[in-house]
């Protein structure tokens, strides 16, 4: 195998890993084990974003707030209604490059996304 597939096969894995334990909004059961998995995510994802990163804003009080903002996001995300514009925001924001991957950003986006939709340019 030469270097680019070897290269090609690690980012794959690696993408595939960061997004194998996200659980899409829509496909929320309300089981215990997917309400505990998604706070595990909640909790990684803020970890990641508030103290593994440049941020530096690793406080207790930061942590919570933040935790609090995607949980609440994700549970609105879950009674989201239309799964085209939801699939094309996670692909755009978990799926790509960005990694901008959080429950916050999910559901801000797909608001947005609908609200476009449904509008269109005018003088």
């Amino acid at each position: 195998m030469n270097k680019a597939g070897l290269l090609l096969l690690v980012c794959l894995f690696f993408s595939f890993n960061a997004f194998a334990d996200f659980i899409h909004p829509m496909d929320f059961d309300g089981s215990e084990a997917q309400k505990n998995r998604v706070i595990k995510i909640v909790k990684a994802r803020v970890k990641k974003d508030y103290c593994d990163s440049g941020l530096d804003m690793c406080q207790s009080t930061t942590l919570r707030m933040m935790e609090g903002e995607n949980l609440t996001a994700f549970k609105n995300a879950s009674q989201a209604k239309n799964r085209k514009i939801m699939d094309r925001v996670i692909k755009d924001y978990c799926n790509s490059g960005l990694d901008m991957c959080s429950y916050t950003n999910i559901f801000m986006m797909y608001q947005e996304n609908l609200k476009a939709s449904k509008s269109s340019l005018s003088w």
